[in-house]
């Protein structure tokens, strides 16, 4: 299961940039506009990493001017993580998180419409908006164009809670509609991973992330996806996403500079 999660790793990114390889890692790199990528551990190497290798990619990203950033599973490459923090970085945890079956059953909250969104979507640029809301920073400029293109070539799909009270009523479809919370799911192949679930600040609280969440991988295994996963950002987290069915199998490991 980690090997297959390793492959769809080092795929996803592929879509939208370019790899460079610097020994056992590689930095990705976003061509055209849109969020940076970051540098993981290259595709098969489970041995030690050094900590020059680590100060490489760091440099390459300075130049870059990307963020200097690394993902990884804990248990798949168990020694980058001294080399990262050797080379100054902070590392966090999260609980890396599988579906096993099928979705369990949530309840919808009332006064919403939970969906997934076409790329023609009337509700998509709200529905992109929300999670940036809920993270604290507004959406960069085409981002929902992008994310449309993205849903058009199959590489995302974009489900949103969206407030039936507002403009455009019970179906959520007029050009009014507020989406409340919204997350995407990313294939390749027969695996996907549940990415980017946000709910807006005056929303939480009502079980919308949830509801959005089994909207997508309901979504997920209707495509055909055979392991559907997610990384929890905590504890707390990872026991509502048990709720679905997730289980925790491993550790993600996400290192940045501090700021």
């Amino acid at each position: 299961m980690l090997k297959r999660i390793e492959a769809y790793y080092d795929a996803v990114p592929r879509s939208s940039a370019r790899a460079e390889e610097f020994g056992p890692l590689t930095l990705f790199v976003r061509e055209g506009e849109g969020w940076p990528f970051y540098a993981r551990p290259a595709l098969g190497h489970e041995g030690e990493v050094p900590v020059a290798a680590v100060e490489r990619v760091r440099a390459r990203q300075r130049e870059l001017g990307v963020p200097e950033a690394f993902e990884w599973v804990a248990e798949t490459a168990p020694g980058l993580r001294a080399a990262v923090e050797a080379s100054g970085l902070t590392v966090r945890e999260h609980p890396l998180m599988v579906l096993e079956g099928g979705p369990l059953a949530v309840p919808e909250p009332g006064g919403v419409t939970v969906r997934v969104l076409d790329a023609d979507d009337p509700g998509l640029e709200s529905a992109v908006a929300a999670p940036y809301a809920a993270f604290g920073f507004p959406p960069e400029p085409g981002t929902a164009g992008r994310t449309a293109d993205r849903i058009t070539a199959g590489l995302t799909r974009l489900a949103a809670a969206f407030d039936d009270g507002a403009d455009g009523g019970a179906d959520g479809g007029a050009a009014g509609a507020v989406a409340l919370s919204a997350g995407q799911h990313q294939p390749v192949g027969d695996v996907s991973e549940v990415v980017g679930v946000g709910t807006v600040p005056a929303a939480r609280r009502r079980g919308l992330g949830l509801a959005v969440t089994a909207a997508l991988v309901a979504d997920a295994r209707a495509r055909g996806a055979e392991l559907v996963f997610l990384s929890a950002s905590d504890g707390d987290v990872a026991r509502l996403y048990g709720r679905l069915g997730f289980r925790t199998v491993a550790t993600a490991l996400i290192a940045e500079a501090e700021a």
